[in-house]
């Protein structure tokens, strides 16, 4: 059979040995990641299947600005956290986040792996807040920054008017 790059079998993702990622604020964030986008040349938006251990959770508590995510959760149960709720999710549940509207996580705390299927945007630019840990992130094309929320002081700019060119 030919070799097609924009297909993975079964088989294929079976076989993907995945990376095991720590959130950098939350060391119980742990996760085993196999991109699945990265892997057909995805570069507009990423697609991951997702190991969540019991007694883990798959991402530090946050929310995007601009980018949108979901997940669809192929096995497993745990609790969601969305918006400062918590919710009882199981295989089969799916969850879609658009950008602006509610922080959100996962936790496994059931007795066997969470897994899941993660999707979201993969925009130039992002800003996302970690409500828990009091942090906003910049993301761009020159790295990350993050700040205390606490620390951003808001500004009205100046811009010259017509004919102030002199």
């Amino acid at each position: 059979m030919k070799h097609c790059p924009w297909l993975l079998t079964a088989a294929d993702i079976a076989s993907m040995p995945g990376k095991v990622k720590t959130h950098f604020l939350n060391p119980n964030a742990v996760r085993l990641n196999r991109s699945l986008g990265d892997a057909v040349g995805l570069r507009r938006i990423g697609v991951h299947r997702v190991t969540v251990a019991p007694g883990r959770e798959a991402t530090e508590y946050h929310m995007h600005w601009h980018e949108e995510e979901c997940v669809y959760i192929l096995a497993g149960s745990g609790t969601a956290r969305i918006d400062g709720e918590r919710y009882a999710v199981g295989a089969g549940d799916f969850i879609g986040l658009p950008a602006g509207q509610a922080a959100h996580t996962l936790v496994n705390d059931g007795e066997e792996d969470l897994e899941l299927l993660v999707m979201g945007q993969r925009l130039e630019q992002d800003v996302a807040d970690y409500p828990d840990r009091g942090k906003r992130i910049y993301r761009h094309a020159d790295g990350w920054d993050l700040v205390d929320r606490e620390a951003i002081e808001p500004v009205t700019p100046t811009l010259p008017k017509a004919g102030d060119d002199r």
